[in-house]
């Protein structure tokens, strides 16, 4: 499958050196979109056909010289690893050596291609180049891998990442230590992949710098330009191979890359972007699974199969010292495991939006079980979003109701009857199981916990104990379900705010998000249900939803909150000004924003 989608070439001719040479006073060579001599110091390219604010023959010009100084400065361990890397004789290590560590005799020649990136508006990206590894270099990769070398500032936001952002955006992800290896793959992944290392810094750069008070914008489009690069430049490559088989391990790491960078411009609210991403990790992993194929391909019942052999391929696991019997899975494999879920989640979640089918939608009973299932499946989403797989299955039902009744609607032969019929049947299910959450016991956070005391129980405590967000995961996915049964009733009813049925589940996902849920900031982890809820919220409800979302500070770390909020705050002027919302829809409420708004 092509993803020509994903990256557009551009070609530009420029006539002059770029403002950085120049103000630097050194000879550019006007490659386009970055020059050589920027590229060879990792140093940030302006290459504007307009002069620049801070080309101002004064002070801010200055600044901006004395701040190039520094940057060419701390980017110099970077390239003494490269030279390092040159001395042992390996030429891809700092481009794409993901590509080749899958299959180290494949028919790939040390070319170099070179791209030019289209990235979203406020992003100026600059290409790069990938060299990749002649035909058996397996052992030179693995010793350059070893000697990779990182700026100070790098080991800090990469560290930064691990010990405060990860747990953060990921609040659920709570992997045994012993017997999973904890989130020690993302740390083995962001040191061997360029791709995965990249994505996670522009994230780091975001956050560390508002955690500093300030937004550093310099530093977060400087390692965003370089995660746009790679993972459109490794696509490429893919691509061209018309075999992914020989670079699965490499595409597990993009899949992982493109995962991360969509979940960063969520988090800066810039959804232009997101179709893309999606369509190019949907293909990835489309193509992941057809490589494990058994030869039952389209079958739903080899999907399950499939991703198990690619799990495997991805292996051999890993052993806890040596000698010793304990297993966790290889980084890839915990990395495709997790991208799997959210890259599920999002599809499930732009079906909403979209008013189509989920695209991955007949994977989804053989790699997240039925409704009923007594078998534990291959993904497990409350793991990674705190939702039980039931609810999100339920709600993927629902869109694709919708895309029916949207089609019949269209060819003026909607079928009421069938319509009800397929609801009822998705009602009765949500229902039955919102019943059996209901009446199981919750422990609150909080309450009696003494985790941390020790250091065994550091190592032995569960991901479920008191005090955790995993231990809410049931709270959190009640505010799923009744946000589920509300979607139903609109899709099947209409708009209907004053419904009894809507109401009492609005009631029930208000409640549940300001009385029993703590800390208040999981809420960004519920952004799509609270949506829903608040548009369609009573005008008494209002200023409750608006305190549920001012309480989350700063405002610039719950972006996605606040998107909900304004889309809701629409809804709610519509409403006051007597406009017609008799054909209205969740989905109306989404597009409304333009772009593919994703609320994850």
């Amino acid at each position: 499958m092509s993803m020509d989608y994903y990256y557009r070439p551009r070609h530009m001719k420029i006539s002059n050196g770029c403002w950085t040479c120049r103000l630097r006073r050194k000879k550019c060579d006007e490659n386009h979109p970055t020059c050589h001599v920027c590229l060879a110091l990792h140093i940030t390219c302006y290459f504007d056909k307009a002069k620049p604010e801070w080309m101002d023959g004064g002070a801010r010009q200055e600044e901006m010289a004395e701040r190039l100084k520094r940057e060419v400065k701390e980017k110099a361990p970077r390239r003494r690893g490269e030279r390092a890397v040159q001395d042992s004789g390996d030429r891809g290590l700092e481009t794409e050596a993901d590509l080749s560590m899958a299959n180290p005799d494949n028919d790939i020649h040390n070319d170099v291609i070179q791209v030019e990136i289209e990235p979203s508006p406020g992003f100026k990206v600059t290409s790069a180049t990938i060299k990749l590894p002649q035909r058996g270099a397996d052992c030179k990769l693995k010793q350059a891998r070893e000697s990779i070398a990182f700026g100070r500032s790098d080991t800090i936001l990469l560290t930064f990442y691990l010990q405060h952002l990860f747990p953060f955006l990921f609040p659920f992800y709570q992997p045994s230590l012993l017997h999973q290896g904890g989130r020690a793959w993302v740390l083995e992944m962001m040191i061997s992949s360029p791709v995965v290392r990249q994505a996670t810094l522009c994230q780091s750069s975001y956050f560390f710098s508002l955690a500093q008070g300030m937004a550093n914008w310099e530093a977060v489009l400087a390692q965003t330009r370089g995660a746009f690069g790679i993972l459109r430049q490794s696509l490429q490559v893919i691509d061209g191979s018309g075999n992914i088989t020989e670079h699965l391990h490499g595409a597990v790491r993009i899949m992982a890359g493109i995962m991360q960078v969509q979940r960063f411009e969520i988090a800066v609210l810039s959804f232009n972007n997101c179709q893309a991403h999606l369509n190019a990790a949907l293909a990835l992993f489309r193509q992941l699974l057809d490589s494990g194929s058994t030869g039952a391909v389209g079958l739903t019942t080899s999907f399950n199969t499939n991703f198990n052999d690619v799990l495997c391929r991805l292996g051999p696991s890993s052993w806890i010292l040596s000698g010793q019997d304990i297993e966790v899975p290889s980084a890839e494999q915990a990395a495709f495991r997790f991208s799997s879920a959210l890259l599920i989640f999002d599809d499930i979640i732009a079906s909403t939006v979209l008013q189509e089918q989920p695209r991955l939608y007949d994977y989804y009973r053989s790699l997240l079980g039925t409704v009923d299932s007594i078998y534990e499946p291959p993904i497990n989403l409350e793991a990674v979003v705190g939702c039980q797989n039931w609810v999100l299955l339920q709600i993927a039902d629902i869109a694709v109701l919708d895309a029916w009744k949207q089609r019949c609607k269209g060819a003026g032969n909607l079928d009421v009857m069938e319509l009800v019929r397929r609801a009822t049947a998705i009602k009765d299910s949500l229902e039955i199981h919102l019943t059996r959450l209901e009446t199981d016991p919750v422990v609150l956070s909080g309450a009696g916990n003494n985790k941390g005391s020790s250091l065994l129980d550091v190592f032995t405590a569960g991901s479920d104990d008191p005090g955790t967000p995993a231990s809410q995961r049931s709270l959190v996915t009640r505010v799923w379900a009744h946000a589920a049964l509300v979607y139903l009733f609109v899709v099947v009813s209409g708009w209907q705010p004053a419904s009894a049925d809507i109401r009492y589940h609005v009631s029930r996902i208000i409640e549940l998000l300001t009385r029993q849920i703590s800390p208040p900031a999981l809420l960004r982890t519920m952004v799509w249900p609270f949506c829903v809820a608040g548009c369609l919220a009573e005008p008494a409800q209002e200023a409750h939803l608006r305190a549920i979302v001012e309480v989350l500070q700063p405002p610039s770390v719950f972006g996605t909150a606040r998107k909900a909020l304004e889309i809701m705050e629409k809804v709610w002027r519509s409403r006051d000004a007597g406009g017609d919302l008799a054909s209205h829809d969740l989905a109306t409420c989404f597009r409304s924003q333009g772009d593919l708004v994703l609320l994850v």
